[in-house]
């Protein structure tokens, strides 16, 4: 009987031994699968599913959750440069699980469609994102927009062109504008600019961890405190995409694009809100008063001791502040409604 018992403590013991250890092992050895992995734990964890839509020959894809809902505009969130859409899982986490919400990788980005140059444009994005939004069915009410960094550039261009299409729009740290002060990003594009070295590394696409723990304290507020492991993973998983994300930079830099949605400004109706962090030193804070001197009826929110990253360092406020934004707007609807 105590041999018995001995063996089966003995092979409870190794049926959790063995997943710590490979989870161990993993980590060692392939720290951005591990990365992976985590991200599709989370996404389980939060009741979101992973989906493709197909316009012609161009995939997107994309995962969202919830239902619409005849009183509460669905969302649809475009992450930043070199991101994808798992980018907005901190903010998720705070949502209403009710809440009917879409979150896309952005052209080329993830596992949507890689074309050229053509797609990468912020002109040729926003035309994908019409795409998008067409064939999963989103254009069959109006919806709420939400875009950061790129992103955000994005939304607002689609905002003036397509009004129709929705009911509100978030910009948040938004690229695209005319900014009154350089930040401290947009002071070292200016010099590589002006540089004969064309080798040196573009401050957003990293090439070894040195550069990424750069990138990332450029982006956040407060330092990341991320183990060695957890960094070399997030490279693994960037440097397979860094001439793909060279080739977007600068095609979003270019005198094409980098003024897109300063240019677009005055064709914006939707009503607008913005929120910035107060220390963002990728795009500087002073676009928010850009956008205000633009479009006067914008909500704007500045985010104390917050950077670029604002998805990420304070997904609670971010999460309540489109919620609240939302709530008049829902009530509008509804009483635009019952008039008709």
């Amino acid at each position: 009987m105590e041999l018995s018992v001995t063996k089966m403590i003995w092979l409870a013991g190794s049926v959790l031994v063995v997943p710590a250890l490979a989870v161990f092992t993993s980590f060692l050895l392939w720290p951005g699968v591990v990365i992976k992995a985590y991200n599709w734990y989370w996404r389980q964890k939060l009741g979101l599913v992973v989906r493709y839509a197909h316009s012609g020959s161009y995939r997107f894809c994309y995962y969202s959750r919830g239902t619409p809902s005849s009183t509460f505009p669905s969302l649809l969130l475009l992450h930043g440069f070199s991101a994808t859409k798992d980018m907005w899982l901190p903010i998720i986490n705070y949502l209403p699980r009710n809440q009917h919400l879409v979150c896309v990788d952005m052209p080329g980005h993830e596992g949507t469609s890689r074309t050229g140059v053509e797609d990468y444009s912020i002109q040729g994005q926003v035309a994908r994102i019409r795409q998008f939004v067409q064939s999963v069915g989103l254009d069959k009410k109006p919806f709420h927009l939400v875009g950061t960094s790129m992103g955000g550039n994005v939304a607002g261009v689609y905002a003036a062109r397509h009004p129709a299409d929705l009911s509100s729009l978030t910009l948040i740290c938004p690229a695209g504008l005319v900014y009154p002060t350089d930040s401290k990003f947009i002071s070292r594009l200016r010099e590589l600019e002006n540089s004969l070295d064309q080798e040196q590394s573009i401050p957003l696409i990293p090439t070894n961890t040195q550069e990424l723990e750069e990138m990332l304290s450029l982006c956040c507020y407060t330092p990341l405190k991320l183990h060695r492991q957890v960094l070399k993973g997030l490279l693994a998983n960037r440097l397979p995409n860094n001439g793909f994300y060279k080739e977007v930079f600068m095609e979003i830099v270019g005198e094409k694009c980098r003024h897109s949605l300063q240019e677009n400004l005055p064709l914006i109706s939707t009503p607008l809100q913005v929120i910035w962090g107060k220390d963002d030193q990728v795009l500087d804070v002073s676009g928010a008063s850009v956008l205000q001197a633009a479009l006067p009826r914008c909500q704007v929110d500045v985010l104390d001791s917050c950077g670029h990253s604002v998805v990420l360092e304070r997904p609670r406020k971010t999460a309540k502040l489109i919620l609240d934004f939302l709530a008049p707007s829902v009530w509008f609807m509804l009483n635009s409604l019952s008039f008709q």
